[in-house]
């Protein structure tokens, strides 16, 4: 008999967990907020949750005009992430140091990717940020894979 309301104790307990445990994952889940800031190191991290979100036309709005090379479209901006088995949802960005020059700043960042897995290694990789300063806000000119495609911004000017 003793065993028995130790076992029922033991199963409450872990129901109680469980329970516990399933109600944070979904309070914290939509827990991300935009920054709002218009840093160079806010607009980076803005524009990786709205990807993050499928919010495609907020975070193409964060990319710079440039009259010397070519801006994608937003059907290629778009197309380009929903093709890409959500590399970048599992992607995560540590920002580091900035450097502000005039209109110009370079922001370094960390890039994990996990290949899936729980055993599989993660690789790091330190990549630079080119943002400019357009009418008062911060936009995006370069970026590294899974957050950038390779053909955006190719000059549009021929030798």
């Amino acid at each position: 008999m003793k065993h028995d309301r130790f076992l029922i104790t033991i199963l409450i307990g872990i129901a109680c967990i469980a329970i516990v445990s399933i109600l944070l994952f979904y309070s914290r889940r939509d827990d991300n907020q935009y920054s709002g800031e218009n840093t160079p190191e806010g607009v980076i991290q803005d524009y990786v949750l709205a990807l993050q979100k499928k919010e495609f036309e907020k975070a193409y709005e964060f990319l710079a005009e440039d009259v010397n090379k070519r801006k994608p479209e937003f059907d290629e901006f778009r197309e380009f992430f929903i093709t890409s088995i959500e590399s970048y949802n599992r992607a995560g960005l540590t920002v580091g140091t900035s450097s502000i020059t005039g209109d110009k700043a370079f922001v370094t960042v960390i890039i994990q990717r996990n290949y899936g897995g729980p055993f599989n290694d993660v690789s790091r990789s330190h990549e630079t940020v080119d943002l400019v300063n357009q009418n008062g806000n911060w936009k995006i000119r370069g970026f590294a894979y899974p957050f950038w495609g390779h053909s955006w911004y190719e000059d549009t000017y021929k030798y």
